[in-house]
């Protein structure tokens, strides 16, 4: 795991403060969530997934507000029975959804050389024909859709405020960085939708070890 040094955590606060009165000033115009109601989460909600193998806390930490994913490329998957690849995940637990306007708001941190990871999803519910209407892989410092369309470049070593507004019924997804809408497509639809974030090992240019840090995670909906 990269060391917690100060200076990601200056940055952050002093990114929170700017954010903050960026959306004040602009009177909720550059805000993504004006007009959705905050889902209250509490702290059973966020489910921990990681390698079976090893203690959960060789793989997460949360200190100070903050939660810290880390995985390395030859680590087991979160159990005994999947064959999918290794992870230190948060599944949002108890807010599946399947209608309205979903909203997933969260500030990441991805530190230089973490690559052919997800950061992000939108899962199915389980046994759906596709597991994933939305993925966000990060691949050598640029933040994408899946391995496809770019969203955000040079995403290292920076916080940054992540928006990503799920449409039900209209089988839509928009993605927002730090306020300003990037990405939007339509999706195949599924009998209901969660929320996960962290790390998840992706299928190639993966690093050795894959990191992400995530604070104030929040939901929020309409309808």
């Amino acid at each position: 795991m990269a060391s917690l040094s100060s200076s990601p955590w200056l940055h952050l606060l002093l990114f929170l403060v700017a954010m903050g009165g960026t959306f004040a000033a602009a009177g909720g115009s550059g805000n993504p969530t004006a007009g959705f109601q905050k889902v209250q989460l509490a702290d059973g909600d966020f489910q921990v997934q990681s390698p079976y193998n090893v203690p959960e806390s060789q793989r997460f930490q949360y200190r100070n507000g903050v939660r810290t994913f880390w995985v390395h490329r030859n680590d087991k998957p979160f159990n005994t029975v999947t064959h999918t690849n290794p992870r230190s995940e948060v599944k949002l637990r108890g807010h599946d959804y399947s209608s309205g306007v979903w909203q997933f708001e969260g500030y990441g941190y991805v530190p230089s050389g973490t690559s052919g990871v997800s950061v992000m999803q939108i899962h199915n519910e389980e046994g759906a024909a596709h597991s994933t209407v939305l993925m966000l892989h990060v691949y050598d410092g640029v933040l994408r859709f899946y391995s496809g369309a770019a969203i955000e470049p040079d995403i290292y070593d920076r916080w940054f405020r992540l928006n990503v507004m799920h449409d039900v019924g209209a089988s839509t997804v928009a993605v927002y960085v730090d306020g300003e809408r990037k990405f939007s497509t339509s999706v195949t639809p599924s009998e209901s939708y969660y929320f996960k974030f962290g790390v998840y090992m992706q299928h190639h240019d993966q690093s050795s070890c894959m990191e992400s840090r995530w604070t104030n995670v929040t939901l929020y909906t309409k309808h």
